[in-house]
């Protein structure tokens, strides 16, 4: 215990102030943290805890806080870390400091990545309080190797604390419970049950003018161009004026989509069934896979239903001859990266002799500067040639650590790693928005 004092002693004799520079404070607290009951881990003391080292190391600098509250750290896709990583790449800050490297993330990989190219290649410095880090002062020796290694227990204790989840969620489940995060438009969580779904009637009126529609010819485009042209609110506009959520539209407003039509078309839960076990994770933080439809587990009339079962059943015999299998492996690799410059929603691809990225949303919302049309080869060639680009200025940044490819393609793997969106609104404005 003198050992630790005297260590202690010696590292305040050994500390130096820093003046005048941006600081990035970043918090996060996941739904796991809250069951085990760990104050020491709430975004109040990691925020105390923050503010006290800053306090003692810092003087006249602007502090700036960015935070997660009920997200898990096995990935990225937090609207916290999103914010501070782009305020990162815009030059907002000089230095992010955590209290440790598990509340930054818990997938080992991608916190090096962070660690010891991307942050370094913006020039901003790293701190973890409980972890002694700080890139400031790190050597890149015993320092670089100790912070791997924590790193590394943090991946394997979120690895074996997901199996624990899955399994529970899974039994409840099975037992009949609904456990999903939100109940499906239409319905809400019964205040007696919350395992069970009880109908919200003001949204069950929309869900069941949408089956009338469809029963009637209709298809999803048009159903959806009918509900924008009366102004019917969309699900989100719903959950906004519940208190649910605080999302803001793409665009200039929230609008209906053919997709939201058709995933409302098809969910038996308006049925009174409840479908689950449809997709697996194959790794921690990994994406769902859909898993093969005969795997899929239903328990039947679980809840009151919206629609009878006979229109139900009779409208996906209907929908089920006139739809399109999507052939495996077609998927375009630009696809969920290209979105509309006026909108803002995904482009789409049509198929043909000279296939080319169109906005669907301008049919169905009749917005004048959505993307009519832009050719796919010319879009790969702006991409391949800014992507080329990119790594070859990587590479003289970061000499030392990066060793680009011989040659570059536009694989999906390329582009998921290196470029964040690709916004189009014609072919004379292409902008491309990257990750680093």
């Amino acid at each position: 215990m003198n050992k630790k004092i005297e260590r202690n002693r010696q590292a305040d004799k050994e500390r130096t102030v820093t003046y005048a520079i941006r600081i990035a404070i970043y918090m996060r607290l996941s739904k796991t943290d809250e069951t085990v009951a760990e104050e020491s881990n709430s975004i109040s003391m990691q925020r105390i805890l923050i503010r006290k080292y800053i306090a003692s190391h810092f003087e006249e600098c602007e502090v700036m806080e960015y935070q997660d509250d009920g997200f898990s750290g096995t990935n990225f896709n937090r609207p916290g870390v999103q914010r501070l990583l782009e305020d990162a790449r815009n030059e907002k800050f000089d230095c992010v400091v955590v209290k440790d490297f598990s509340r930054f993330g818990r997938d080992y990989m991608e916190v090096g990545a962070y660690l010891e190219q991307i942050f370094p290649f913006l020039g901003i410095r790293f701190i973890s309080i409980n972890d002694h880090y700080d890139s400031g002062s790190s050597q890149g020796n015993t320092a670089d190797l100790v912070v791997n290694f924590k790193n590394l227990l943090y991946d394997l204790y979120s690895k074996d604390l997901s199996q624990k989840v899955k399994t529970s969620l899974r039994a409840r489940k099975d037992g009949g419970q609904y456990v999903s995060g939100n109940a499906p438009f239409g319905y809400e969580k019964s205040p007696d049950d919350r395992h069970m779904l009880v109908i919200c009637e003001d949204e069950a009126a929309v869900v069941r003018k949408i089956f009338s529609l469809a029963l009637q010819g209709m298809t999803s485009s048009q159903t959806a161009k009918k509900l924008n042209l009366e102004n019917i609110p969309t699900p989100v506009e719903f959950k906004i004026r519940k208190g649910k959520t605080s999302r803001k539209p793409k665009g200039d407003k929230f609008y209906w989509s053919s997709s939201t039509v058709c995933s409302i078309l098809r969910n038996p839960v308006y049925a009174g069934d409840v479908e689950y076990g449809k997709t697996e994770r194959g790794q921690v933080g990994g994406r769902n896979v859909l898993k093969a439809r005969a795997e899929w587990k239903m328990i039947r009339n679980h809840h009151a239903p919206i629609i009878a079962r006979e229109d139900f059943e009779e409208l996906q015999k209907s929908r089920g001859k006139s739809s399109k299998k999507r052939t495996e492996g077609s998927r375009h690799p630009l696809i969920g990266k290209a979105i509309c410059g006026c909108c803002k929603r995904n482009l789409r691809i049509k198929e043909g002799l000279n296939p080319y990225f169109t906005c669907h949303n301008r049919y169905v919302t009749g917005l004048e500067g959505c993307v009519s049309q832009v050719n796919v080869m010319f879009l790969e060639e702006v991409v391949l040639f800014w992507l080329e680009e990119y790594l070859e200025q990587l590479a003289k940044t970061e000499s030392e650590k990066f060793v680009p490819e011989e040659d570059v393609l536009l694989t999906a793997e390329a582009i998921e790693k290196y470029i964040d969106s690709i916004v189009v609104s014609n072919e004379e404005e292409i902008e491309i928005r990257w990750k680093v």
